[in-house]
């Protein structure tokens, strides 16, 4: 892996293929950049693939306690200009689809397009307030009081269905585990209270809006909502799947990436 420092935080960050500037951005609950291991391995025969490791997340170093969605933000447009991205197209899920919002909302002109798996406008801008409140008060007292080991399989049947073979639900277990306690409490604060409703109309680059069928963490209307306000989006669900669509249908995920990104292209390779 590779680093950066960025407003004093090293930011690691994994890197694969050529081509035009992709940025990877990951979920919550302890995920970093190993889960986009299925688009690494694929899509750089087209793109420039980097996946960061979010502040608190894998190498990355930990963020104040009182880091918001808005200081991610920023967090990830210095990550942008410290690689020398010009214009990537960036692509979050889950939390990483949230924080690509942010990354709009105060950095407009970063992003060539927009890629939202399994995103929310932030929980306050996508949930009913008793499902943030339920939400915060659950993982803030099991981070809290108990190891990884004991919480985190609660949370596996809502990131990928039942169908899902266990290989892979083993593999996504282990990654999840190797959550930074204390700051996925900082990165949970900042996501139950982001509320980005409000950027969505205003938003003017090309935008996929990739959902699950399935998902049980974001809800397929969530995903119809981000579609009907953000006037320059486009709306694909991936059937039988659930919130990590990435990987659970990995190859259907890639293609539709590879088809919403080939007519963006620039044709100078600039």
């Amino acid at each position: 892996m590779d680093a950066v420092t960025v407003s004093g935080l090293k930011i690691t960050y994994r890197r694969a293929g050529s081509g035009e500037p992709l940025v990877l951005v990951h979920g919550g609950f302890g995920f970093d950049s190993r889960s986009w291991s299925p688009q690494l391995d694929d899509l750089g025969d087209e793109f420039d693939i980097v996946a960061w490791d979010a502040p608190g997340c894998g190498g990355s170093d930990d963020p104040p306690e009182s880091f918001s969605m808005e200081d991610y933000a920023d967090s990830l447009a210095g990550f942008v200009g410290a690689l020398g991205l010009t214009r990537p197209h960036i692509l979050g899920i889950s939390f990483g689809g949230a924080l690509a919002l942010a990354l709009y909302a105060r950095h407009p002109t970063v992003p060539r397009s927009l890629i939202l798996a399994g995103a929310y406008a932030g929980w306050a801008g996508s949930l009913p307030a008793e499902e943030v409140q339920r939400r915060v008060q659950r993982i803030s007292e099991e981070v809290s009081h108990y190891p990884p080991e004991e919480w985190q399989p609660k949370y596996l049947p809502g990131m990928l269905t039942e169908s899902a073979p266990r290989e892979m639900a083993e593999q996504t277990l282990a990654l999840m585990s190797d959550v930074h306690p204390q700051a996925s409490l900082t990165m949970l604060r900042a996501m139950a209270n982001a509320d980005l409703r409000g950027i969505l109309p205003d938003i003017d680059v090309p935008t996929l809006v990739l959902h699950g069928e399935l998902d049980a963490r974001s809800p397929l209307a969530v995903g119809r909502e981000l579609n009907e306000k953000i006037p320059a989006s486009r709306l694909v669900v991936l059937p039988g799947v659930g919130h990590l669509s990435n990987v659970e249908a990995a190859d259907a995920f890639n293609l539709e990436v590879r088809n919403f990104l080939r007519p963006l292209r620039n044709p100078l390779g600039a």
